[in-house]
């Protein structure tokens, strides 16, 4: 099995399942964005949901367009019912 480790982990993880809530400001359009077919609107702050295996994609993603992450915080339960 070459490239194949035996410490890797199975993939019914509990960190596959985790789900974390980033909080962003001063998403704006911006040369990045204006790549995309679509257009960003200005906000005040806006929540995105990001899968704990994305997470470091997502912060260069965001870092990108030029918005501030104001803070993550996991997803739970009690969260959802809200």
């Amino acid at each position: 099995m070459l490239g194949k480790s035996a410490l890797t982990r199975a993939s019914n993880s509990t960190s596959n399942n985790r789900i974390f809530v980033y909080e962003v400001e001063g998403l704006r359009q911006n040369e990045q964005t204006d790549k995309n077919s679509y257009p960003v609107r200005n906000s005040s702050t806006v929540l995105i949901q990001v899968p704990y295996s994305r997470m470091n994609n997502e912060m260069r993603r965001l870092t990108r367009l030029g918005a501030k992450i104001v803070s993550i915080r996991p997803l739970t339960e009690s969260s959802t019912e809200n």
